[in-house]
């Protein structure tokens, strides 16, 4: 059976006309005449195949069919309007302030990046790399409109945990640990205090009674993977971000997952906004799945 297409135009006539209890005011509300008001009406009785309206004294009420069709057809505008607002926001030009940790931002931020501007051609990112400190502070001061950090205890007001990471101890592919971890230092390769990976470290060979020295503080990521590539020493973080030439390293003691949390400028951010905290959370699920994998 080939069922016809309703004309959202009518539908929207019909709509106006039963809100105004007028069609006469609904005509003039659309800037249609009312003879071209009363040519849709009739156009819509003849798709419903019975009559939407009644006469009630000097006036229209709605028939039976004609209470079911408002009802669908406030429906169906409120869907229309919803989308086309929706692809109106993606096109407004803005900017959205995104800050991510350093391992985060080396990781996937291209295809988040590429999957944003996909959906929001005009809206501007600024990305900012930084530490779990100065982005908090940057969120806490309004200067960011999401954050993406480590979970270190300490959360803003509109804060998601949004899943976790195991942390392992990560070195040089090849570069066999020390036969006796008790007679001297394990070389650390680490960021400087506070760090919850670096407290996470020390605190799991404290307990395990393995000595340790720091070897290498570094500012960034890369230089913690340059030094520990180089065999200076081990480090501990996630594996995103783990490069290939480096490899998890077993034999020292279990530390524990971290959790990441996503941080939000405001309790209403831009559709934008939103759309951008939807992908980096699929980003990071899409990445759990793959370490789930392997």
């Amino acid at each position: 059976m080939r069922r016809p297409t309703f004309d959202l135009d009518v539908l929207r006539t019909f709509v106006t006309g039963v809100e105004f209890n007028s069609f006469a005011k609904a005509a003039d509300r659309l800037g249609r005449s009312t003879s071209a008001v009363s040519a849709q009406l009739k156009k819509l009785e003849e798709q419903v195949g019975t009559p939407v309206l009644a006469k009630s004294g000097r006036g229209l009420v709605l028939t039976p069919t004609g209470e079911t069709l408002l009802s669908h057809a406030r429906r169906l505008l409120e869907l229309n309007d919803g989308i086309f607002q929706t692809l109106y926001e993606s096109q407004t030009a803005g900017t959205i302030r995104l800050g991510l940790q350093e391992d985060f931002g080396e990781h996937f931020l291209s295809d988040i990046l590429r999957r944003f501007v996909q959906a929001y051609p005009r809206v501007n990112l600024e990305v900012r790399i930084a530490r779990n400190a100065e982005l908090l502070a940057r969120v806490e001061s309004a200067d960011l409109d999401l954050a993406l950090t480590w979970d270190t205890g300490h959360l803003s007001p509109y804060a998601t945990r949004l899943g976790e990471a195991q942390m392992h101890w990560i070195g040089a592919r090849d570069t066999p640990l020390p036969t006796d971890l008790h007679r001297s230092p394990l070389p650390l390769i680490l960021f400087d205090s506070p760090c919850v990976m670096r407290s996470a470290a020390t605190q799991a060979l404290d307990a395990a009674q393995i000595p340790w020295r720091i070897a290498l503080t570094s500012p960034s990521v890369g230089g913690i993977w340059a030094a520990v590539a180089a065999g200076l020493g081990l480090t501990l973080r996630t594996r995103i971000g783990l490069p290939g030439h480096l490899a998890v390293v077993s034999g020292l003691p279990p530390v524990p997952s971290l959790c990441y949390v996503l941080h939000s400028g405001g309790d209403a951010p831009a559709p934008a906004t939103q759309q951008l905290a939807v992908l980096i959370k699929t980003s990071l699920q899409e990445q759990a799945f793959r370490f789930s994998m392997t």
